[in-house]
C-alpha cells in the first residue's frame, strides 16, 4: 500500500485529486466519510475536475464531470443526469491506516466503459 495523504487533509464537504503510478485518482470527504474514484468520466473517458481539487458541484451535492456536466453521486458514484445517465464512476481500492489514505502500489487502470 501506498499513502496518499491524511484524512484531515481533505475537508469536509470538498474533493482532492491525486496520482499514482500515472493513474489519476481523487477522494471526497462527505459526511465525515471517504469516497475514492478513478478520474475518469465513464462517457468519454475525459478527467472529471473543474480546476485542480474540485471536483463537486456548487452545493459539493454531487460529483461533477466538466466536460458534459454528468452529475454522480458521491457514495456509489451513480450517473443520476448527464450523457452516461446510469453508469457509475469506478471506486478505487483504499483503506485508512492511523487517519491515512492508502491504495495499492500497482494500480491498474480502470475498466473502460465509454
Amino acid at each position: 500500500m501506498i499513502a496518499i495523504f491524511k484524512v484531515d487533509d481533505i475537508e469536509e464537504g470538498s474533493s482532492k485529486g491525486f496520482e499514482v503510478n500515472n493513474v489519476y485518482m481523487f477522494a471526497v470527504k462527505k459526511d465525515e466519510q471517504i469516497y475514492v474514484y478513478w478520474n475518469r468520466c465513464p462517457h468519454l473517458g475525459t478527467p472529471l475536475e473543474w480546476q485542480e481539487d474540485r471536483f463537486l458541484d456548487s452545493d459539493g451535492a454531487f460529483i461533477q464531470c466538466s466536460t458534459h456536466g454528468a452529475l454522480f453521486q458521491i457514495r456509489d458514484g451513480n450517473c443520476l443526469a448527464g450523457p452516461c445517465k446510469g453508469k457509475n464512476l469506478q471506486a478505487v481500492p483504499f483503506k485508512i491506516d492511523n487517519g491515512v489514505i492508502m491504495v495499492e502500489k500497482h494500480l491498474i487502470n480502470p475498466p473502460v466503459q465509454y
